[in-house]
Order: structure tokens, then C-alpha cells, then sequence
């Protein structure tokens, strides 16, 4: 964090966020594991603190933020717990496909919802025979007229039972050679004729975000639903993944320093065999090993916000930042259960929460498979 251009008015913002989250996030976090979902009563009040989207233009209701501050946000929310992930979803991944490639009306429509947290947003990629392979998709959008028809299915889709703006990948032409260039994206809103969002998914971890399929029917949407132009779909979440990586690498390192310094807080206090854990030989080793390799990733992953920032194209090194890291995080909340002994295995102790919260990181955003698979193509393998 040394190495990013942090100023005064970024460290006042930080605080600002923690002090709301411990107050309007923390006590009732618990809650939100239970039933499944994030009130929508927290997603207004963090738009009315200016907490959503703070990087949009003014004309929309943003402040023109930097994307330090987004970083801020996707920090604090990390160490309250992985389930809020949702947030930075709407905030840095889907909202971004509005901003670049919506026309002005689209702009005007949708951003200054997405802003106040009147309207939660959703990406649909995924479907339940396609996952990394996006341009199988069979989700179709067929021109009918002024309006395009939809049908197919979505699955694992983040914010899905809450959203009120769903950005669906369909293909419009199925004939397209090669397969890709026949993928478009719509903005889809809840309660379309239509339009269903089935239950929310039982997922191992991650029990705050909710988590779903949706259903197209013979969903009909008006042709200036398109995002930006028809074909072009694949291109435009090429674009996007850099940032939305970069997100998921940030959630990471911050996810397992937080399991270190609860963990080292535990070993001081927990005592065997007359003495503190934490004053065993093999306790402080791992500790080391941990704390050593978490630093050598938060370095790397500032350099990469850094770039990030300055417009330089990362695909390489963010495709090692998702995979590494995210691997790294699992691994540390393996060693952190297991400093915890019995007491780790038990929900009450916040290392269980986060053992089971980490795993699916190097699932989402492309599999750490598909980011060495990129890894090696652009290294001309």
C-alpha cells in the first residue's frame, strides 16, 4: 500500500467506509449468512454515503473517483467477509459495462440507480453447459422487429435474486465463424415478462451472497436494451476481465492477511503444554512462511493496481495475480484451521467461515486453470 499514490482525502474515505461497516455491517453479519442475502436497505444507505460507483461521472451521480477508491471499498469489504463480494461486483464489474459501452439514454437510465443502490446489478455469463467456454453460450436473442426475443439459462449468477439490472451474454447469430463474434449483450430488468430468477443456489461458502439461476422465455426487450453493438459482446467482456481479475486478486491477498492476524491473535491466547501456541517452533515457522509469501503478493498486486491505473494492459500478470493468489489464500486458510486445532473446525471461530469462503475464488472470474491456460498462450507456448 507504501507504493500507491494514497492521499489524505483516500485515508479519510477509508476510515469513513470502516466506521460504517462496523456499525451497519459487522453486527449483522451473521444474520446475513442465515437468510442468504444482503438487506437492500444496506445497499441504499451504502449509496447514500456515496460508497457505490464512487468513479462514475458527476452528471451521473458519481464523484469521478480514482480507482483507489474502489480499492478501498473492495478492501474494507473483504475484512467484514467474503460474502459482501457482491458489492464489488455491482460496484467495479458489472456497472463498468454501463458506463463504457452504454449510449447516453442507457447512461442517463440505469447509472444514477446503480449509484443510490435503488437498482443491484448482476453480470449472467455462465449457463449450465457453459462456463469458461463462452462462446458456446446457448442462451439466444433473436431480432424480432424493433425488440430482440430471449431464451435460455443462466446459472451461479451473483447478486442474481437481488438484481434489478442483469447484463445477459446471448448469442445473436448463430451462424457467426468463428463462434465468438456472435455474442451481444442486453441490460435486462427484474419483473420482465418473462424473466425468472429461480431459488437461491445452497452453496458451500460465500452464504451472504446471494446466488441463483435465471430463466428467459420468451423475454421481449427493446432493441435500445443492447449494450453497446450486436457481435460485439465478446470484445467488450474481454475488456472488462483485467479489471474484474484484478478485484478478485485484491479480495484474495486481503482475505489472507486477515486469516493471518486472526490467527496470530489465536495462537497468542490459546496455551498447550504450559505455554502459548504461538510459542512453538513449528507455529511461528508457518506464521513466517505466511506472512512472507502474503507480503511478496500484496507487493505484486499494488504494482498491478498501479498499472491498472495508469492504463497499461495486464492481461499476463493479472491472469498470475488471479491464479497465484487465490491459491496462495486457499492454502493459508489450510494452515490458519489448522493452528486453530479443534476450534478452527467450529463456525463460531471466523477461520471456518473463511476456510469455506475462500475455495470457490479460484473458480470465479475464469478458473486458475483458464488463467495459466492465457498465461502460456501469451507467453507464445
Amino acid at each position: 500500500m507504501k507504493n500507491l499514490p494514497y492521499k489524505k482525502e483516500h485515508d479519510i474515505f477509508r476510515q469513513s467506509l470502516r466506521r460504517f461497516l462496523e456499525k451497519e455491517a459487522l453486527p449483522f453479519y451473521d444474520e446475513w449468512e442465515q437468510q442468504n442475502y444482503i438487506p437492500r436497505n444496506f445497499w441504499r444507505k451504502l449509496g447514500e454515503q456515496g460508497y457505490l460507483c464512487p468513479w462514475v461521472d458527476e452528471q451521473y451521480g458519481g464523484f469521478n473517483a480514482d480507482f483507489l477508491y474502489s480499492v478501498i471499498v473492495n478492501e474494507e469489504m473483504e475484512k467484514v467477509g467474503t460474502g459482501l463480494i457482491g458489492v464489488g461486483l455491482h460496484n467495479d464489474i458489472v456497472t463498468p459495462y454501463l458506463d463504457s459501452f452504454g449510449s447516453e439514454e442507457q447512461k442517463k437510465r440505469w447509472l444514477p440507480s446503480c449509484i443510490s443502490g435503488e437498482a443491484i446489478s448482476a453480470i449472467a455469463m455462465t449457463e449450465p453447459g457453459a462456463g469458461s467456454d463462452l462462446a458456446n453460450i446457448r442462451t439466444t436473442a433473436r431480432k424480432d422487429g424493433d425488440e430482440y426475443i430471449i431464451n435460455g439459462e443462466k446459472t451461479f449468477i451473483t447478486n442474481g435474486h437481488s438484481a434489478d439490472l442483469v447484463v445477459v451474454v446471448c448469442k445473436t447469430n448463430l451462424e457467426a465463424n468463428p463462434a465468438h463474434k456472435g455474442i451481444s449483450l442486453f441490460v435486462i430488468e427484474n419483473g420482465t415478462p418473462g424473466f425468472t430468477k429461480g431459488k437461491k443456489i445452497k452453496k458451500v461458502g460465500q452464504h451472504a451472497n446471494d446466488t441463483c439461476e435465471l430463466i428467459f422465455e420468451d423475454v421481449r426487450v427493446p432493441a435500445s436494451h443492447l449494450l453497446g453493438e450486436e457481435g460485439k459482446g465478446f470484445y467488450y467482456l474481454m475488456d472488462k476481465l483485467q479489471q474484474e481479475r484484478l478485484v478478485v486478486a485484491i479480495g484474495a491477498i486481503v482475505a489472507a492477511e486477515q486469516m493471518v492476524d486472526i490467527t496470530v491473535d489465536y495462537t497468542k491466547q490459546r496455551r498447550a503444554f504450559g505455554q502459548p501456541i504461538s510459542a512453538f517452533q513449528n507455529t511461528q515457522f508457518k506464521l513466517a512462511e505466511m506472512a512472507t509469501e502474503i507480503n511478496i503478493g500484496r507487493t505484486y498486486v499494488d504494482s498491478l493496481i498501479a498499472k491498472h491505473m495508469d492504463g497499461v494492459e495486464i492481461i499476463t500478470e493479472v491472469s498470475m495475480a488471479k491464479w497465484w493468489l487465490t491459491d496462495l489464500a486457499k492454502k493459508v486458510a489450510t494452515e490458519c484451521m489448522q493452528l486453530h486445532g479443534g476450534y478452527g473446525y467450529m463456525e463460531e471461530y471466523e477461520i471456518a467461515r473463511r476456510f469455506r469462503d475462500v475455495a470457490v475464488t479460484s473458480i470465479y472470474a475464469g478458473s486458475n486453470e483458464i488463467m495459466k491456460t492465457i498465461i502460456a498462450k501469451r507467453m507464445e507456448l
